[in-house]
């Protein structure tokens, strides 16, 4: 796979309108030098779409949740009553504990996460997943190239989570099990001030993305009478 060529087909494809989307990967060495984070990681992706490295770790990410679920650190006992009794976005912190036992978060050997926009990227090697940030006109190309090749109920998924664990955790995890699931996030309340009010994050596993990488042509987004409406709408602001 080659990133340049992967950037010429979504141009052609979504047009010069949409964002890149931004590659994200573990190493022992960091992209950036990041300065700590109050509260949500995600503040520091206004940098990463500007074309600037983030490099996140334990001492960066000041979010008890955010530090859990990039694996970096063990989960808090504070994590489940604040879930449920202070957010409210699960009944019982029982719930909260359940989801969690379910999704499996590991902790990771690595020192560092690091977020590049892809057009800064020299290779995928490594890479653990690709996050588009995405409208809806643009999230109906993706899932659609998604489902191009795939009959699975699961091959594009919502699932509960916050904005750190739709993105990576899950994600990561399919990568390593070598899984075909896609997705969408950015439901979690608490993540949505950080971005557009017509974005939602929609994240491809690298196991998955590979082979995205060659159907994309064949797929509706080339070549058909109805994406070629959907491509003009979506650029018609910078015609």
């Amino acid at each position: 796979m080659e990133v340049s060529i992967f950037i010429d087909n979504y141009r052609e494809a979504f047009g010069p309108a949409p964002e890149l989307p931004i590659a994200f990967w573990y190493s022992d060495v960091p992209l950036a030098q990041t300065e700590k984070i109050g509260g949500c990681f995600f503040k520091a992706m206004k940098d990463v779409r500007r074309g600037e490295p983030v490099s996140l770790n334990a001492d960066t990410i000041g979010c008890l949740g955010g530090k859990f679920y990039t694996g970096f650190s063990e989960m808090s006992d504070f994590i489940p009553n604040f879930v449920s009794l202070k957010e409210r976005y699960k009944q019982t912190p029982e719930m909260v504990l359940e989801f969690i036992e379910s999704i499996r978060v590991s902790r990771t050997q690595a020192r560092f996460l690091n977020f590049v926009r892809v057009d800064k990227l020299d290779t995928f090697d490594k890479v653990e997943a690709i996050l588009f940030l995405a409208t809806p006109d643009v999230l109906s190309g993706l899932t659609a190239w998604a489902f191009f090749d795939n009959n699975s109920h699961e091959a594009v998924t919502s699932t509960f989570g916050s904005g750190c664990s739709s993105v990576v955790t899950q994600p990561i995890l399919e990568n390593k099990e070598g899984g075909k699931r896609t997705f969408v996030g950015f439901f979690d309340p608490s993540v949505r001030p950080y971005f557009e009010a017509n974005i939602l994050s929609y994240t491809i596993p690298m196991s998955r993305f590979k082979e995205m990488y060659r159907t994309m042509r064949n797929s509706c987004l080339f070549d058909t009478h109805a994406w070629a409406k959907i491509r003009e709408r979506i650029n018609a602001s910078v015609n």
